[in-house]
């Protein structure tokens, strides 16, 4: 019996060897970084000295990041409530075939092509009161009072429609996605018992788009609950504390306040806290 072994042959390390690099550039020397700030009260760049958890206890205190840390929750649950009910009816109308299919997934992708602070920036001048289309036609046209530089419900609800314009598209397309894998077998076998366009829905499409929606789920759960570029240039935050999310908070204290390591303890708890509640929620929606 033969013995030879053929030698092993590591050149794919060599493919591999440049994602290492990137992803400790990019993430792991950044985070080790964060986590040094964050034990640490900095005052200049060879002033500082060790606090512990210090700067943790106080985030965790503090009142305003408390109320910060439910609007973003509340806002994140309005998202999905609103977002992934449209993306699948918007899934649904899409066109399968033809022109009008190539047609419909390209006005679906162009709103996910505009840059974040491009979107609030048309949103800021489309909703003005005084020189927005927007805003003319629901003061003006309509005979709604709407400002939402001064009103916190009309801010909060423009940032909510200002997302939902900019991201259900993405739902959109991922539900499209999945419907176009479904065999046309199972339509076939449905069209012969009769089955309605409801029951089609709910015994064919649904199950099958399972997997899909977990994903949009979650990607739309992680970014709404991110969000800040979009709202910080709408509306700053304000009128107020209404539109004050986590991620502005955390701006303000870091840029603002330049204060290093109490941004870097919060900065820690905030993805800790995306990336365990993520875990729980996809399990619990494989498991559903």
């Amino acid at each position: 019996m033969s013995t030879d072994r053929k030698p092993a042959d590591n050149k794919a390390w060599f493919f591999v060897i440049p994602v290492i690099i990137s992803v400790a550039f990019t993430a792991i020397i950044p985070l080790i970084i964060v986590i040094n700030y964050s034990v640490q009260d900095i005052f200049g760049p060879d002033d500082r000295i060790f606090v512990g958890s210090e700067w943790f206890r106080d985030v965790i205190g503090d009142p305003i990041i408390r109320d910060s840390f439910w609007r973003s929750i509340r806002f994140s649950v309005q998202v999905l409530l609103v977002q992934i009910p449209l993306g699948i009816v918007l899934g649904l109308a899409m066109p399968k075939r033809g022109w009008r299919a190539s047609a419909a997934l390209v006005l679906m992708a162009l709103p996910l092509l505009i840059p974040f602070n491009v979107v609030g920036m048309i949103w800021q001048i489309f909703a003005r009161a005084d020189i927005g289309l927007g805003g003319y036609f629901v003061n003006d046209v309509l005979g709604i009072s709407y400002n939402y530089t001064l009103v916190p419900r009309d801010a909060w609800f423009t940032v909510l429609l200002m997302d939902t314009w900019h991201w259900a598209p993405l739902v959109a397309l991922l539900v499209y996605a999945g419907l176009r894998s479904i065999p046309d077998a199972y339509y076939r076998a449905a069209e012969i018992d009769g089955a309605k366009r409801f029951a089609i829905f709910r015994f064919i499409e649904l199950p099958k788009l399972a997997g899909v929606l977990t994903i949009a789920v979650l990607l739309r759960f992680m970014d709404s609950f991110m969000i800040y570029t979009e709202p910080f240039v709408l509306t700053g935050g304000g009128p107020g504390n209404t539109t004050n999310f986590l991620s502005i908070s955390l701006t303000k204290i870091a840029v603002g306040q330049f204060d290093l390591g109490r941004a870097a303890a919060y900065s820690l708890i905030f993805f800790l806290f995306i990336q365990l509640f993520c875990f729980i929620f996809y399990t619990a929606m494989k498991r559903l």
